[in-house]
């Protein structure tokens, strides 16, 4: 059996806003290089812009954006390289429940925005875990497995 209670892995490549933003520019950019092959040369560097844009969006699906991991009564957030890593204490938890992340389509990615009293973390879907704490902080850590990470807190705030 693994020391982790849950683990969890969000890669930044995977957020639909920035997805769509950079296959929008690819895009154009291909476009904008068929139209202007017919014309002259100088479309060519269109094509590189398209094609490179392409390359860093794939590279982009292996870098990862932060790992939620619940152990020994913690809930550690590692985030990328220059990120502090935040780690709350399940004995200072209230409460943990399963909401929606945002009423959004496209969200940006976050990592520890501090915002209208509530601490965010975000890379990709549409479910959350809510936790607040005993000083009535709110912590939203979106994830891709929100039942099982709700789950998972509730299980250690019960013992």
């Amino acid at each position: 059996m693994s020391d982790f209670d849950f683990i969890e892995k969000q890669y930044l490549g995977l957020n639909k806003m920035s997805l769509t933003r950079r296959m929008s520019l690819a895009i154009f950019c291909l476009v904008a290089y068929y139209w202007r092959e017919n014309h002259d040369k100088a479309g060519e560097l269109y094509f590189f812009i398209g094609i490179g844009i392409m390359v860093i969006s794939m590279l982009l699906f292996f870098i990862l954006h932060f790992k939620t991991k619940v152990i020994n009564g913690s809930i550690i957030l590692d985030g990328l390289w220059t990120s502090r890593k935040v780690k709350i204490d399940t004995a200072s938890i209230v409460s943990a429940k399963k909401v929606k992340y945002s009423k959004y389509f496209l969200n940006r990615s976050v990592y520890n925005l501090h915002l209208k009293g509530t601490i965010r973390f975000y890379t990709r879907g549409v479910d959350a875990v809510e936790l607040i704490d005993k000083d009535g902080l709110v912590y939203l850590i979106g994830s891709q497995k929100s039942e099982e990470l709700a789950r998972v807190i509730n299980n250690k705030l019960k013992k």
